[in-house]
């Protein structure tokens, strides 16, 4: 699919303590493992994990409040306007915060399926549409760590299309991009990178 708009941003859009209160607030939850999905919610062993890490290396806690979806719903709604998308949507799924520490990273991925959620609940039949990922730390707070996207489908002439986001840097900014765009999270050298994922759903396209 060629798009005008790969993704749209928001300059320090979340407040500084909107993005402390979620940090805060995520910390005091237990981590786990971040996972792709291949590997589902079983049980790994040592060999599995290994794997699983040379694609994917971080740490996150799922949330749900509703305090949070509202601060960024509406920033979704004008970048999926704005953008010229206009992706019908009506669910959201668990938001993932996400921690990159030392050496941490997700290689590249894109968050759409191949196929609709089939298990029974408000995901059932739908896919990923539109992905959000919310800057909760600056970027000067550490190094490495870099979000970019390769508009893979943007020059059929190249076999990638790779830019470095850097407008996500300053802390509260926002990202919106369609959730088929290919991406990735460069390794942390130093500090942590905290992030705030949110993928939302709606019935497949026609």
């Amino acid at each position: 699919m060629i798009l005008s708009n790969y993704y749209w941003y928001f300059k320090s859009a979340l407040t500084p303590k909107f993005c402390d209160d979620v940090i805060a607030y995520a910390n005091s939850k237990e981590e786990v493992m971040a996972r792709t999905g291949d590997y589902g919610n079983k049980k790994l062993n040592k060999q599995e994990v290994k794997d699983l890490k040379k694609k994917r290396n971080s740490d996150l806690v799922w949330l749900d409040d509703v305090w949070i979806y509202k601060e960024l719903h509406p920033y979704l709604r004008i970048a999926n306007r704005n953008a010229g998308w206009n992706f019908e949507w009506d669910y959201s799924e668990s938001c993932q915060f996400t921690k990159y520490k030392l050496n941490q990273y997700y290689d590249w991925h894109c968050d759409s399926h191949n196929k609709p959620y089939e298990e029974e609940g408000p995901e059932q039949g739908k896919i990923r549409k539109l992905s959000m990922t919310c800057q909760l730390t600056d970027g000067s707070e550490y190094k490495g760590g870099e979000l970019e996207f390769d508009f893979r489908n943007k020059d059929p002439g190249k076999k990638s299309n790779i830019r470095k986001c850097t407008e996500i840097l300053p802390k509260g900014s926002i990202i919106v991009f369609p959730s088929f765009v290919w991406h990735r999270v460069k390794p942390v050298t130093s500090g942590t990178r905290y992030s705030l994922v949110v993928w939302n759903l709606g019935r497949p396209f026609k």
